[in-house]
């Protein structure tokens, strides 16, 4: 028996060993762990698609773009995630930009808009553009009749004095959608007066929140007048049935590119580039629509939802999103942000 029993651990000892030597892509082959910053409803509803189609099962975390770059850098000497899907493409690049993302050519690449495959070169193909988005924002005409406000039409328009404590907008450390709002500004009206008008704005603020999207579902339900965020947010709580319009600012606006990476030192890498590539396809992008997800897809076959807003129609700026997702300057930014803006009295 003895002898029984030290075979027996010998032979277990023998198979962790050689389980340890296993490459880690052996080890936990048809896994993937996802870092998902889009809303819940389209991380769930593409994990159960794509674990239909490859079989592959999906750990998934949501948060939102700023804390899954945080995440993403904290975790760089012990990765454990392998695909950050979604979310503004400015902490992407900037994650390119600091080595915690791999370079990877889709072979999906050229069925991709152009302004998709320009972010990926721009990260020297450490990230790409999956979909576009326009920054804006939307106001609750209910609370807007309760309080006899004006309707908002401009940027200018919500720092007024008229609307103190009735803006709502996300901190742009945690979130890219404010960061793409603090970067936009900057853009388009240069460095001082879009600080200037950071500073005005944040007297009429109620509260910071950690998400891009929380304010425009604050705004349905009553809690805020205005909501500062991406439009296709906007049109989500009009699509659900609230009494929210979508303003799409008449001095011009930023946009996103929301984007996509492998992270570095992957420990699926296989089941991570097969994440990548199917979710570069329409199938894929185009079940946006049934998570209620209005965003502009980047694969040219996809079809955008009907309610998706019109680029088209909207006065976009030129962004540059090189400059304002590098690493120093977003966080310059940031850091003048907390300096100058944030410590302020409201």
């Amino acid at each position: 028996m003895r002898r029984y029993l030290l075979s027996s651990m010998s032979i277990a000892a023998g198979a962790v060993l050689a389980l340890a030597a296993l490459p880690r892509d052996a080890q936990a082959a048809g896994q993937l762990t996802l870092y998902c910053s889009p809303q819940i409803e389209w991380c769930e509803i593409m994990i159960r698609e794509f674990e239909k189609a490859t079989g592959i099962k999906v750990a998934m975390t949501r948060k939102s773009s700023g804390e899954t770059f945080a995440q993403v850098k904290a975790e760089a000497a012990n990765p454990k995630g392998d695909v950050w899907w979604g979310g503004t493409g400015d902490p992407h690049l900037q994650a390119a930009e600091e080595g915690l993302s791999l370079e990877y050519k889709s072979p999906m690449l050229e069925k991709l808009h152009p302004w998709a495959q320009e972010q990926a070169r721009d990260a020297g193909y450490r990230t790409v553009g999956v979909y576009m988005g326009a920054l804006g924002f939307g106001y609750s005409a209910d609370v807007l009749k309760q309080k006899g406000l004006p309707e908002p039409k401009c940027w200018a328009d919500l720092a007024k004095p008229v609307y103190k404590g009735e803006v709502q907008i996300a901190n742009p450390n945690s979130s890219g959608t404010s960061y793409t709002t603090l970067a936009t500004m900057v853009q388009m009206f240069g460095e001082a007066k879009g600080f200037d008008y950071l500073k005005a704005l944040h007297k009429n603020i109620n509260q910071y929140t950690k998400s891009g999207s929380a304010p425009i579902k604050a705004a349905a339900r009553g809690e805020t007048a205005v909501g500062i965020t991406f439009l296709h947010d906007v049109v989500t709580t009009i699509v659900e049935g609230f009494p929210v319009k979508a303003v799409a600012p008449c001095e011009g606006t930023g946009y996103e590119i929301g984007s996509m990476s492998i992270i570095k030192g992957a420990r699926n890498l296989d089941s991570a580039k097969r994440w990548y590539d199917w979710a570069l396809t329409k199938e894929a992008q185009e079940l946006a629509a049934k998570a209620q997800a209005y965003q502009v897809p980047s694969n040219r076959d996809a079809v955008p939802p009907p309610q998706a807003p019109k680029m088209d129609q909207i006065k976009l700026i030129n962004y540059d999103f090189k400059k304002y997702g590098s690493s120093a300057e977003r966080k310059r930014l940031l850091s003048k942000w907390d300096t100058e803006v944030k410590p302020l009295p409201q």
